[in-house]
């Protein structure tokens, strides 16, 4: 569902642009001299919504930095007021499109990846458009450290099955596999997003993998 245009967006946006990152290409394989703690540990989540999840993993982790890319400016407003409110020092934001990681961040520049109820582009056409999509997985394998991995959830089991088959074509090693997330052991330190919480409150159950490049 496409969000709505908030009203004093251009206003709003531009309060919170020291929490943005606005030529992320200048940055490639210089993120961690953005933040304030220096730490060598740098976590991405693409398509951070509304900011929920990474708001709170960044508050339960202050020695780890993120980057949070969002391309729906109207979203990604909703989170950069949230940073800003509570002054969350290690989180950086793009606004942006995957489509550009190779541009944005260096070989083995991130150690962990984040996909959180992706779009799941229902019709088979648009396949190659899904963030589990083969070309996207091969950009992950490039920018993530050898150690690195991917942590991916989604409510949309047709998409959850697509992205095994990927994940199995691409050499790709899946492990902590769930279809159930909120009935199984791996649940204890989930962080819902705010989708989540919606479609898990109406008994939709979430699919939840991590993957080895």
């Amino acid at each position: 569902m496409r969000m709505r245009k908030k009203k004093n967006r251009d206003s709003r946006f531009e309060a919170c642009i020291s929490y943005v990152a606005q030529t992320p290409e200048q940055n490639k394989g210089k993120w961690r001299e953005l933040f304030k703690n220096k730490s060598d540990t740098l976590h991405l989540e693409i398509g951070c919504g509304k900011g929920g999840f990474i708001l709170e993993l960044a508050k339960r982790n202050p020695q780890i930095n993120y980057v949070a890319m969002e391309k729906c400016i109207d979203a990604l407003i909703l989170t950069l007021e949230k940073i800003k409110a509570e002054e969350i020092s290690n989180v950086i934001c793009i606004c942006d499109d995957a489509e550009k990681l190779l541009d944005m961040f260096d070989e083995n520049e991130i150690d962990r990846i984040y996909l959180n109820f992706s779009d799941p582009w229902k019709k088979a056409r648009q396949a190659k458009r899904r963030l589990t999509y083969r070309r996207f997985l091969e950009k992950y394998r490039q920018i993530l450290k050898p150690d690195g991995d991917l942590h991916f959830k989604t409510d949309n089991r047709p998409l959850f099955d697509f992205s095994l088959e990927e994940f199995e074509f691409m050499n790709v090693k899946v492990s902590e596999l769930c279809f159930d997330l909120h009935n199984s052991p791996y649940n204890e330190n989930n962080i819902m997003t705010e989708y989540e919480k919606t479609f898990s409150e109406k008994g939709f159950p979430i699919n939840r993998c991590v993957c080895k490049f």
